[in-house]
């Protein structure tokens, strides 16, 4: 059974720091890019960026510079770190897999889709 899990989100304060982890399991990890979403409740989903296998990294304007992320294959684990962090950057975050062209097609269009997903990480920042 092919699963992603996240961890890491919680309540920080405007300017602070967070780093988003996603577990996977099921699948062959190094066969898939991963990347990472988040969406407010009542609005498009947003890509943010996401890692191919060979460790190639796309991000989206919006966190470039911000945010950074990574993968361990020791581990079938990606990490997000996010620094700098704004309210406006409230939002559940999840992450998904895919081959590298579709999962990219989905970060910079919101009708692309992803194979597999998790189910979200709450992120607050407060003012």
């Amino acid at each position: 059974e092919v699963q992603l899990v996240e961890s890491g989100g919680g309540l920080v304060e405007s300017g602070g720091s967070l780093r988003l982890s996603c577990a996977t399991s099921g699948f062959h990890f190094d066969d898939y890019a991963i990347g990472w979403f988040r969406q407010v409740p009542g609005r498009e989903r947003e890509g943010l960026a996401c890692i191919t296998q060979d460790t190639s990294t796309y991000y989206a304007d919006s966190v470039k510079g911000r945010f950074t992320i990574s993968r361990d294959s020791r581990t079938n684990t990606v990490h997000l770190e996010m620094k700098n962090l704004k309210p406006e950057d409230t939002a559940v975050y999840y992450c998904a897999a895919d081959k590298w062209l579709k999962l990219l097609h989905a970060i910079v269009a919101v009708t692309g889709e992803y194979d597999y997903r998790g189910p979200g990480t709450q992120v607050t920042v407060s003012s």
